[in-house]
């Protein structure tokens, strides 16, 4: 199950939610990017290094029981922060960093059931995905939503930055040249905004289970 959408539409709680009730594996390819964004952060690295290919080689990221692992270490809390969401963008753009990923997504799903989210999961990690799903909803709703995430985290968190950050992200992902952010062909459109969780996770749960 393919699940793609902007940030804050809601679809790494929603995967998580049905892939639980579906009885399968999850896997939030969002917060891998996160973790190489924290990396960078951590590290003061630019994306502009000239060691940009040793740098993303040297990095392992694994996720095991809802936990985010960066090099062996568990990174699950530090990936939220405003200095990562401000870099991730900016990081997801680099081809080299959404090859390896890619490659470690494909490796993860091999052989099992899995809900799969992301930007370019129907796209390019698994066009051929038995099913389909493009979230969103509208910037004010995704702006609290990421709010409500982020402050338990981050107490300095100003929601009127959270959605200029969104807007500005909507823009990078959905122009970059690589894996765009884009609603696949044969994706079913679910529009978020009026939803809560459960209505979200139970839409979605009923177009499975019509065409399964």
């Amino acid at each position: 199950v393919a699940i793609d959408g902007p940030a804050g539409s809601g679809k790494s709680t929603t995967s998580r939610l049905l892939a639980h009730k579906l009885g399968i594996s999850y896997l939030d390819t969002g917060a891998m990017y996160r973790a190489v964004a924290l990396h960078f952060v951590q590290n003061e690295l630019l994306t502009s290094d000239e060691n940009l290919s040793s740098v993303i080689d040297s990095i392992s990221i694994d996720i095991k029981n809802n936990s985010v692992y960066l090099n062996d270490v568990d990174v699950s809390s530090k990936i939220r922060t405003q200095g990562v969401s401000n870099l991730v963008s900016e990081v997801s753009c680099l081809p080299l960093v959404r090859s390896k990923l890619v490659e470690i997504q494909r490796s993860i799903s091999r052989n099992q059931s899995i809900v799969i989210d992301g930007r370019d999961i129907g796209t390019v990690v698994f066009p051929n995905a038995d099913f389909k799903f493009f979230v969103t909803a509208s910037i004010e709703v995704r702006a609290i939503r990421r709010y409500e995430e982020m402050k338990l985290s981050d107490d300095n968190i100003d929601i009127n930055q959270i959605m200029k950050d969104i807007r500005e992200r909507d823009r990078i992902d959905s122009s970059r040249s690589h894996s765009p952010l884009i609603k696949a062909n044969d994706a079913i459109l679910i529009d978020t905004t009026d939803l809560d969780i459960d209505q979200q996770v139970n839409r979605i749960l009923e177009i499975i289970n019509k065409q399964n």
